[in-house]
């Protein structure tokens, strides 16, 4: 075999593998755009021609707005919304959460920081589980081919599959409490509105980046579920 042969076959795989990387990575977001987006009609605000632009604080320097642009720091999720310095509490605490339907069993949740990387995140100043008000927690999302259930930087990966009804457990101070979601929903980073407090109940909003390994997450899914009274 001579070398231009080679190349030829080196040429040949390097562009099927191309295809199939771009492939990849496109699929899962046209994937969740006709399978599940249609499902989550309800979008707060317009989608932005220039979704990254909501992102970028005004008068930052090109490094600043990189930073702002980590999505593995959840101060950056929502704009206008709670700071570094709100996430990181000198107090920190932590309960767990499982989501059967995801095969999600004991995952951490941490109050008082904001590393995604490390755990799942409660929103600061949201309410504490089991207690009246609006529990938030936000997970990282990557694209579903690379989902496991133990691994936080993918961790909510698959919350889109979620449906009305399924059972979200949480432990919080030796307490078991259960949720059942009751409605799934997109918003804009800007709609900050979303996290608010309802006393009217015991609630919780799981928080992720959609379409899930988009470059630019556009929007956020929330999905809220509301506790299952305990049984006399």
């Amino acid at each position: 075999m001579n070398q231009k042969t080679v190349l030829r076959i080196a040429a040949g795989v390097s562009g099927i593998s191309g295809i199939i990387i771009l492939i990849g990575v496109i699929y899962p977001i046209v994937s969740y755009n006709t399978t599940y987006g249609k499902n989550f009609s309800e979008l707060v605000s317009p989608l932005n021609e220039n979704p990254v632009a909501q992102t970028k604080v005004a008068g930052a320097t090109s490094a600043d707005n990189t930073t702002a642009n980590d999505f593995t720091r959840a101060s950056n999720w929502f704009v206008g919304g709670a700071k570094s310095t709100d996430f990181n509490a000198s107090k920190i605490q932590h309960f767990t959460i499982s989501i059967p339907a995801l095969k999600i069993d004991n995952a951490t949740v941490t109050i008082g920081g904001e590393d995604l990387n490390e755990s799942l995140i409660q929103y600061p100043g949201t309410a504490l589980p089991g207690r009246p008000g609006n529990t938030a927690i936000f997970g990282h999302s990557i694209l579903p081919i690379f989902y496991n259930p133990k691994n936080y930087i993918s961790i909510f990966s698959l919350l889109p599959s979620l449906k009305k009804g399924d059972e979200i457990n949480i432990e919080y101070d030796g307490i078991s409490y259960v949720y059942k979601v009751e409605t799934m929903f997109e918003v804009m980073p800007t709609d900050i509105q979303v996290l608010d407090q309802d006393y009217s109940d015991s609630f919780v909003t799981l928080v992720t980046c959609v379409p899930p390994g988009h470059p630019n997450d556009p929007k956020r899914l929330i999905v809220r579920a509301r506790v299952v009274p305990p049984k006399n």
